[in-house]
């Protein structure tokens, strides 16, 4: 109950602001001209979400980072981190009410893309179970990234210092199984390090789940990640909490 609390009084808190707002705005008129003008969707001829889904990962590079930078880095600069951590709420419940209701923002962002749909739908016959797969994955998608916000926006007061860390380490995230970025590490680690560190990157698994795949180690993966990143924000918020 807590946790849905301290969910509801972000979410609200999001929704009251005007950059809320302006987020979904660009938000939404990016993903349509990087889908329709970038990728010329109506010239190729084919009815599906590729080219919707492809700019996902950069979409969400620079505008989740945006959207989390003040989670904890706007508490710690206003002084109300310590009203917070002093209220009868555990460290835990906090983190998660923030994250989730993070989270659900984005997906809210989402799903007013449901246009671009109704229109591959007028034009052609999508596979609707690709479609949703697609979604699914960049649900998860987003949940990472915004795990990866929270973390850096716990780590500092600066909101433009937590925008620019958690810019790199998705960018990070992104390129880890690109070739040029393999390729470096082929020619002096061995192999097992080269597949984990290429394991690492968002885009395989991404892209499997939309590509229709739904295999349950991509969804441990983002999930995982998640996990992660929360524990972490966790540990660097007890840490200043008992400095």
């Amino acid at each position: 109950m807590k946790t849905m609390a301290i969910f509801k009084r972000e979410l609200k808190a999001y929704f009251e602001s005007p950059v809320a707002y302006v987020f979904l705005v660009v938000f939404l008129v990016l993903t349509g001209f990087l889908t329709f003008s970038v990728t010329q969707f109506f010239e190729r001829g084919s009815a599906d979400l590729q080219p919707f889904f492809f700019w996902h990962p950069w979409v969400y590079l620079l505008l989740v980072p945006a959207g989390t930078m003040a989670l904890w880095a706007e508490e710690r600069r206003a002084g109300t981190i310590e009203l917070l951590l002093t209220m009868p709420v555990t460290m835990t419940q906090a983190i998660l009410g923030k994250f989730f209701a993070a989270w659900l923002f984005i997906t809210i962002a989402l799903a007013l893309t449901f246009p671009i749909v109704l229109t591959t739908m007028y034009l052609g016959s999508p596979d609707l179970g690709v479609v949703a797969a697609g979604y699914l994955g960049s649900v998860l998608l987003g949940g990472a990234y915004v795990a990866v916000g929270m973390l850096t926006s716990s780590m500092t007061r600066s909101t433009v210092i937590s925008f620019v860390l958690a810019l790199v380490v998705c960018l990070v995230f992104l390129l880890a199984g690109w070739a040029p970025v393999t390729g470096f590490f082929d020619q002096w680690a061995p192999n097992w390090l080269v597949e984990a560190i290429a394991g690492l990157s968002f885009m395989p698994h991404f892209e499997s789940i939309q590509r229709g795949v739904i295999d349950l180690r991509d969804i441990i993966y983002f999930i995982s990640i998640m996990g992660f990143m929360i524990a972490a924000t966790h540990v660097v918020l007890d840490n200043r909490k008992s400095a």
